[in-house]
């Protein structure tokens, strides 16, 4: 297991930091999110149903994007440690497999009283907006023993 230190506390971060990254939706990200979360719907991934309707192929699960965004709160902002206490996403166009889109992630607001930050998320296909949202997120907190060491078990 790869060791890691907490993400970074509600006194580290600031309105207006962003994070970008880009995410693949491939074939085995897919039938991996299918399989464990038993969903069947044939929009999803059968070529032959999803040709017949208005979406004319299959389109990834709008859970499986949210997955990628939580996973970057998890991994980079705030990082690990942190919990996601709210989510209002908006799914404005359908994404299809094998395609790449752009995330950003924006601090819009620090509320250190709270112990909550809000973040906007947008999620891009060239020049296509196909999400949007807000994110409330509690960072994670000063653990009151840590000397700056990675955890075992983190």
């Amino acid at each position: 297991m790869k060791k890691r230190k907490p993400g970074r506390t509600i006194g580290e971060i600031q309105v207006g930091e962003k994070l970008v990254f880009q995410a693949s939706i491939e074939d085995k990200d897919l039938l991996l999110y299918l399989g464990l979360t038993d969903d069947a719907n044939p929009l999803y991934i059968q070529h032959d149903y999803a040709s017949q309707t208005p979406l004319g192929r299959p389109v990834v699960p709008p859970i499986m994007l949210t997955g990628m965004i939580t996973s970057a709160v998890s991994k980079y902002l705030p990082g690990p440690g942190s919990y996601i206490t709210r989510q209002d996403i908006r799914f404005l166009r359908p994404v299809y497999h094998y395609e790449t889109l752009e995330f950003l992630l924006e601090v819009t607001g620090v509320d250190e009283e709270g112990h909550c930050v809000t973040l906007a998320v947008t999620a891009t296909r060239g020049t296509e907006t196909v999400l949007d949202g807000t994110l409330s997120v509690c960072p994670p907190h000063a653990l009151p023993r840590f000397d700056g060491r990675v955890l075992e078990n983190f």
